[in-house]
This record gives C-alpha cells, sequence and structure tokens, in this order.
C-alpha cells in the first residue's frame, strides 16, 4: 500500500517537536507503515527525521517560524484561511498531484485545516487518521478511542440519524515507541505532571494532593508556576521520559473528555502508574488497580498517590508493550487500511 502523510506547517516532522502531538502522530505513523514494507511520503515543514521514502518539504524554515510567531509552537493557528496555510496546503496538493497512484492513502491529521487538500483529490480515499480533535470532516475516520468516537458522533451529527455508527470508521489507539521510554523499577521520591498548565488538565488536583501529602512534585509543561511545585518547563522527549521513569506515579488528571492522553501510556511505559480522572480515554487506557487508578473525589486522588509505591512496575510497563507499542499498532492500523482497501472492489460484500 501507498501512503501520504500530511503534517502541520507549523512544526517539523522531527523529535524538535514532540510536544506537538499531531507531529509526533506523523512521525511514528510512517515509521509504523514503513515497518511493514509500505510506501510512505511525508508532506511538513523543512525537515523530517521519519523514515518515509521521501519527505516534501512544503514551507521554508522562515515561513514556519511567521506562522508559529511569539507563541510556542503548540499554540499554532488551525486556521486554514491564513496565508501559510494557504500556501502550505497547495504545496502539499502539488506534491501529492506529482507522485499520486489510483488509489493511494491520503492521510491528514489537521482536521478542517486539511480538507482543503481532500478536496483536490475527490477521487481518491482521504483518511483522518488520528482523530484526537473536533471538526472532523473525512468519510474515512480513524479515532483514538471509542470515547472520543462516541463524544464526536454524539456532538458534531446532526443529521435525523445522528445516532448511527459508520461502518468503515474504526478506533485505533495512540502509539508510543517503547525504546524511548526505559523502564524504571525503582522510582525515587516525587510525582509528576506533564501537560499544559491550564485548569482543564488538572494540574490543580496534583498540586492539591501532593500539598497535602507534604511531597514533592515536578511540573513539566507550558504556562505559569504554581504556589506548590517544581516547574521545569516545556522539556524535550528525553528529559520527559527520565522524569516519568523517575516518579512514583504521574498524574493526567485531565477534566475535559480526554481523546487519548498519551502522557498515561507514556508514564505506563515506564513502569509509572498513571493517575487519572474516571472518564474519556481513561477508561481505555488505564486499568484501575493494576496500570494506575481512575478517580472522582479528593479523597481516591490522595489515596491512588500513596497506593501508587505498591505496584507492580514490570505489570505497568507490559501493559503499555501490549497495547500501545509501535509494534502492536502498526497491526491494527494495516488491518484496517486493507479493511478500506476492499471499498475499491465489492466493499461490504467482500468475501
Amino acid at each position: 500500500m501507498r501512503f501520504h502523510v500530511v503534517g502541520l506547517p507549523h512544526t517539523s516532522i522531527t523529535r524538535d517537536f514532540t510536544a506537538c502531538a499531531f507531529t509526533e502522530k506523523v512521525r511514528k505513523f510512517a515509521i509504523m507503515m514503513k515497518s511493514l514494507g509500505h510506501t510512505v511520503y511525508t508532506y511538513g515543514g523543512p525537515e523530517s527525521e521519519s523514515p518515509a521514502d521521501e519527505h516534501i518539504p512544503c514551507i521554508t524554515e522562515e515561513e514556519r517560524l511567521i506562522a508559529v510567531g511569539s507563541q510556542h509552537y503548540t499554540m499554532a493557528s488551525f486556521n486554514y484561511n491564513l496565508p501559510h496555510w494557504i500556501k502550505f496546503n497547495n504545496n502539499v496538493i502539488s506534491g501529492i498531484s506529482e507522485r499520486l497512484e489510483h488509489q493511494d492513502f491520503i492521510c491528514v491529521i489537521g482536521g478542517y485545516s486539511h480538507k482543503p487538500i481532500a478536496d483536490a483529490f475527490p477521487g481518491e480515499m482521504t483518511v483522518e487518521f488520528g482523530i484526537g480533535y473536533g471538526g472532523v470532516f473525512s468519510k474515512y475516520k480513524v479515532f483514538e478511542s471509542y470515547a472520543w468516537m462516541h463524544t464526536v458522533y454524539g456532538t458534531t451529527n446532526t443529521s435525523p440519524n445522528a445516532l448511527d455508527g459508520h461502518f468503515f470508521d474504526a478506533v485505533i489507539p495512540g502509539y508510543i515507541d517503547i525504546s524511548e521510554f526505559p523502564f524504571r523499577e525503582t522510582p525515587d521520591d516525587y510525582y509528576l505532571f506533564t501537560g499544559r498548565m491550564i485548569e482543564r488538565k488538572g494540574y490543580e488536583i496534583a498540586v492539591e494532593v501532593c500539598r497535602r501529602l507534604n511531597k514533592r512534585l515536578i511540573l513539566a509543561g507550558q504556562g505559569v508556576a504554581p504556589s506548590y511545585g517544581e516547574h521545569v518547563g516545556v522539556v524535550g522527549s528525553q528529559k520527559r521520559a527520565e522524569l516519568m521513569g523517575g516518579a512514583i506515579a504521574s498524574f493526567a488528571p485531565t477534566i475535559y473528555i480526554e481523546p487519548f492522553g498519551t502522557v498515561a501510556p507514556e508514564s505506563m511505559a515506564c513502569g509509572t502508574p498513571a493517575i487519572t480522572t474516571d472518564w474519556g480515554a481513561f477508561t481505555e487506557t488505564v486499568v484501575d488497580g493494576v496500570s494506575g487508578y481512575r478517580c472522582r473525589t479528593l479523597k481516591e486522588f490522595i489515596e491512588a498517590a500513596e497506593n501508587a509505591k505498591y505496584m507492580d512496575r514490570a505489570m505497568v510497563r507490559q501493559h503499555a508493550i501490549d497495547n500501545y507499542s509501535l509494534e502492536v499498532v502498526a497491526l491494527k492500523y494495516d488491518k484496517h487500511f486493507r479493511r478500506l482497501s476492499q471499498l475499491w472492489e465489492d466493499g461490504w460484500y467482500q468475501l
């Protein structure tokens, strides 16, 4: 199979942009598809570390920096009417046109910001291959969790058959490179919060729990430091893995409906249990009492923090390997794209 995988105009497909979940999905998706022998073309910023057969730069570094502006790249706009988005999408369309063969897959990750690309190729399948966002448009969608698929179905479909499912959508979880997250059997004496320092990410819950327990808390992410804990700012992938591996537990108490929440599986990959809320994707990624704890009251969060030190960290890591490693998830994608390939033949009636 052949894949045209589209990134974003404000990042490059390298480890320098690991804080962007969209870009990381593009980079690792290319790794997975190449590992199975497929042909992969990536389209994105000026640089790429993916093993794609060819990377097609669709924006210069100077233009990328203008697109980011004075903000962190994770805060860049997804407005496809902006000049840099228009130029980027047009360059992607031109690049795909030069390489496209009928029945190739066009894989996009930017929601409506990538819709102009799909519109340019109405005779081919455009797949939104890692949906952890709203504003979906494609006929062919891959969601990161069942929780998010049902959330999108229920909030965006206003047709008379709003509660009907779609046969050729799929749920395939997020994925991590296990080798980037070394196992730590014995943690250090601290807890960790990784993410944006906003209320909806739940960092205040981590602060309150550790304050009450008089425990050390490290917070890694963009935002203003709270009154309690050690704020280390945005960290790279290696430092993030080190912090995760050394923590007794990793807090991810997201208040909104989390589409996937990669922080939890990443922490588990180090053997570090995740402490989360009890809704959204966490109901699928966190096995309560086995790979972490799902909580609904402050008392439960405090008990989870105290009990996390007694969890079997090898079992926690194995849960991540069995469910979210590139090797496991690659086969799920391969199966789904082969399913979609049947639509060029007998579709539903394929035997």
